[in-house]
């Protein structure tokens, strides 16, 4: 007779969100995971199949956070950049989730819920049909772009610092921009940057 289960998912996941956040992606190991929750590595197993599972479970649980209630701003633009600013800020509080979010954002139950709430607001603001795909799809893609730049190539980074020094003879526009680039904070490039492509859609 088997034992009787006694992890839930939630736990499993906080386990594997702690692990993320002291080791990053590369420390994330079904036996790390184990030692966080101090079980026996095939204990795990009992309750995740596998890696894929568990990065699964991890999306879920970190989007769970995110509020889904329907924006009230009277403009279909606030409302999905709402959206757009709440997945951001759940993500980038974990930014080791990151990779785990672009890989995942297609199967994770509270992802897919994210997309859903999303997909009301273009639909409530006309956008209908390969209209409809394309603008989730430009919106997604902004999204998860903005959060692999944010975290693994910030303007405040070492990339750009490096451009700045490069000779003005040579890149003046390069350097000029990556010197104004510097001035910005994550949270500015992403409520301008937001602008900007929302600026570009109509239903």
């Amino acid at each position: 007779m088997p034992r009787p289960r006694s992890l839930t998912g939630p736990a499993i996941a906080a386990a594997a969100l702690a692990v993320l956040d002291r080791d990053g992606l590369s420390g994330l190991t079904m036996r790390a995971v184990a030692k966080e929750l101090r079980i026996a590595t095939m204990g795990l197993y009992r309750y995740v199949a596998d890696r894929h599972e568990l990065e699964v479970l991890v999306v879920d649980h970190l989007l769970a956070t995110v509020d889904l209630s329907p924006p009230t701003d009277p403009d279909w633009r606030d409302r999905a950049a709402s959206l757009l600013e709440r997945m951001r800020a759940a993500v980038s509080a974990h930014p080791a989730t990151v990779p785990l979010v672009v890989r995942h954002r297609q199967t994770a139950p509270t992802s897919l819920r994210w997309i859903e709430a999303m997909l009301t607001v273009l639909t409530d603001a006309g956008f209908t049909g390969v209209g409809r795909v394309l603008a989730q799809r430009t919106l997604m893609a902004f999204l998860l772009g903005h959060l692999q730049n944010e975290h693994y190539g910030p303007l405040s980074g070492p990339g750009t610092t490096a451009m700045t020094q490069l000779a003005p003879a040579d890149y003046p526009r390069l350097t000029e921009t990556a010197t104004e680039a510097q001035k910005i904070d994550p949270a500015t490039e992403f409520r301008l940057g937001i602008e900007i492509v929302l600026r570009g859609l109509a239903p």
